[in-house]
């Protein structure tokens, strides 16, 4: 077996369930829920997502080309007006910010698509229809000496099922 998935008809049975299979190290835990709930992310504690770096270096790459496309075609196309610098970078403000927001953005949902796995090609081990009805589950990925004390702090916490799954 590879894990144990426990499921649960209340959201504070879950939570509780989660917190000490947390404290506890037992192994990775999965949560499945029918809509996003702030007691689950408290509860599962996720790292820092990495997307926010897409956002930060695309939109800063995007600010740099904002900049540098007028500025290039102001040069290579020059207009002389009343002896005014022909490469200036603050008329070019309006570009850069909109490149930069245009970029950023793209780049974020890029970073989205790589790091949730979409699309993904398999079924995700543990799910059950159930859990888009109203129910919540707590999949369990542990070594399988760790298998039976998993089972055991799930049913604990008042899970209506627990079954392992490989």
């Amino acid at each position: 077996m590879r894990g144990v998935l426990g499921h649960f008809r209340e959201l504070d049975s879950a939570v509780d369930a989660i917190t000490e299979l947390k404290h506890a190290r037992l192994g990775d835990v999965t949560v499945f829920t029918p809509t996003p709930r702030h007691e689950l992310e408290h509860a599962v504690q996720p790292p820092k997502s990495p997307v926010r770096m897409y956002m930060l270096f695309g939109g800063l790459a995007g600010c740099v080309f904002g900049y540098w496309i007028p500025i290039w075609a102001s040069n290579y196309w020059p207009l002389v007006v009343g002896g005014k610098a022909i490469g200036s970078w603050i008329p070019y403000t309006i570009f850069g910010f909109e490149v930069f927001v245009l970029v950023g953005a793209l780049s974020t949902v890029a970073g989205l698509f790589i790091h949730a796995g979409v699309p993904r090609l398999t079924m995700m081990v543990g799910y059950d229809p159930r859990f888009s009805r109203g129910d919540y589950g707590v999949w369990v990925e542990c070594p399988p000496d760790r298998l039976g004390s998993a089972e055991a702090l799930l049913r604990k916490h008042g899970a209506v099922e627990v079954r392992g799954e490989r």
